[in-house]
């Protein structure tokens, strides 16, 4: 069975409300916005950037999202056109059908401070049969549709939860090490000095590490090369000027840390898959 582009459950008034969106082109949600309900989002296809709070996330494909209620969040384009996406709402009231300890278990899914799950292929494939099995209910509303809406929606919460503990305590684990506490300073400091020339040479000596050892501890811990972080930091700066002002995109490539504008042109295509141009244009269609 095929599902509809567009479906929906529920209201914001309600304990338990979904929303399912399959869209074609380029799509960012006009402003930032708040509300009490916690979200669940699951991204089935395509890639998006997601602003929680006070920070920035990439998302991918096959990731889940946790938004608590009453942090301030937006999600908006990569570049990438097309995306499939599942929003699921909890209000408070939900967790009132549990008992005390399990209702704090499934809470403690908003209340931690993990805010993005990379799932692996066995847990994409547990999540998405769940949520195509709750959106089919939804869609079709066979009698008694109501009963395996709510089950997946408390079994995705209490999935959640159990794999952000256990990313909690893998996190706490690493973070302890003082080799990834050295490569956190490392991405830090690219992260405060984007605009300034970085080499893995400067920054090998500036951090006392070898240059050899300074590359693959931090392509281990990250995933990036130190040329790749870097690049990648300025591209996301000169993304956010090219949808926030004015400025000629000569001056954007400056601004960002790029002192040749060839090289700009093609780390930005590479990374937006767009010309700046092209990225600033559609953020600039009228009314």
């Amino acid at each position: 069975m095929n599902l509809n582009s567009s479906l929906s459950y529920g209201d914001p008034r309600d304990p338990f409300s979904v929303e399912y969106n399959r869209r074609r082109g380029h799509f960012s949600m006009a402003t930032d916005h708040m509300h009490g309900q916690h979200e669940l989002y699951y991204l089935f296809g395509g890639e998006r950037f997601y602003f929680i709070k006070d920070r920035l996330y990439q998302v991918q494909s096959g990731d889940l999202v946790i938004v608590p209620g009453d942090e301030v969040h937006k999600t908006s384009d990569t570049g990438v056109p097309n995306h499939e996406r599942v929003v699921l709402y909890y209000d408070e009231s939900f967790f009132a059908r549990f008992d005390e300890d399990e209702a704090a278990l499934l809470r403690s899914t908003f209340r931690g401070p993990r805010r993005v799950l990379r799932l692996d292929a066995p847990e994409r494939l547990r999540v998405e049969q769940l949520l195509y099995g709750m959106l089919r209910e939804i869609q079709d509303r066979p009698p008694g549709s109501a009963l395996p809406i709510r089950h997946a929606a408390a079994e995705l919460l209490l999935f959640a939860s159990r794999h952000a503990l256990g990313a909690q305590a893998e996190a706490a684990e690493e973070a302890a090490s003082p080799t990834a506490a050295k490569m956190t300073e490392v991405a830090q400091h690219i992260a405060a000095h984007f605009r300034e020339r970085l080499t893995l040479g400067e920054l090998s000596r500036l951090f006392y590490l070898s240059p050899s050892y300074l590359s693959r501890t931090f392509k281990r811990r990250t995933g990036f090369g130190i040329s790749e972080y870097v690049s990648i930091t300025r591209i996301k700066e000169a993304q956010r000027l090219l949808r926030e002002t004015d400025a000629r995109i000569t001056a954007v490539s400056e601004e960002a840390g790029f002192d040749n504008f060839s090289h700009f042109e093609k780390v930005f295509k590479a990374f937006a898959r767009m010309t700046p141009r092209d990225y600033r244009a559609q953020f600039r269609q009228p009314l």
